[in-house]
């Protein structure tokens, strides 16, 4: 069993302050310090500093001259947050993000290999909903990827 990605599904409460419990298993994985930005389909992608490093590399090599690289990067930057986790397992989420998610009290936090994500409970199952009637498309879509 890989012990070095994120996966599984996990839902947890928002409390009023801002602060999610993350799961024991990404506790691990996350280690002292993360970064949490915005991510694709309105939901908060979070990464170990390592990842978050190369995903670093990798945009700063994008083409500054590029109208839609600058947006992207401008976009995924200006939203990106240092987190650390309290004695309790929680982190907090900015306000910007919690409002750019559109998290209100149930959150379902996802493991998607290198990265978690964030989601409201109520987009997560839309997703889900969505993805599961068209799974097969995607699937035979991907094949020759």
């Amino acid at each position: 069993m890989p012990s070095k990605m994120f996966f599984g599904e996990f839902e947890h409460a928002l409390d009023a302050k801002g602060r999610l419990i993350i799961p024991a298993k990404f506790r691990e994985l996350l280690g002292d310090h993360f970064v949490i930005t915005r991510g694709m389909d309105g939901c908060i992608f979070g990464y170990p500093e390592a990842r978050w490093s190369t995903l670093q590399d990798q945009l700063d090599n994008l083409p500054l001259t590029k109208k839609d690289a600058r947006a992207f990067v401008r976009f995924f930057y200006s939203a990106a947050a240092e987190c650390e986790l309290d004695k309790q397992g929680r982190m907090m989420i900015p306000s910007t993000l919690r409002q750019y998610a559109k998290l209100a009290k149930q959150c379902v936090i996802v493991g998607v290999s290198d990265r978690f994500e964030i989601w409201s409970a109520e987009k997560w199952q839309a997703f889900e909903t969505e993805t599961a009637e068209n799974f097969d498309d995607l699937a035979e879509n991907l094949i020759d990827f």
